[in-house]
């Protein structure tokens, strides 16, 4: 390994548990993305707007 690839500060297993729990990716548009900038305007978007057209989510309110 070369001596720039210095991993001694690295945590072991860091984002383990949180890939075993899974991710949900989704890309934007850029005029959205511009629009949405974090996943938590998106999640209140969505939930607003499923809501208004009688789909509301049962899941309860993550932090990301």
């Amino acid at each position: 390994m070369r001596p720039e690839y210095d991993l001694r500060g690295g945590v072991r297993g860091k984002y383990h548990e949180q890939y075993e729990r899974g991710t949900n990716v989704v890309l934007l548009e850029p005029d959205l993305a511009s629009v949405f900038q974090d996943s938590a305007t998106v999640n209140q978007a969505l939930r607003e707007y499923l809501t208004e057209h009688g789909n509301p989510p049962n899941a309860q309110k993550s932090t990301g």
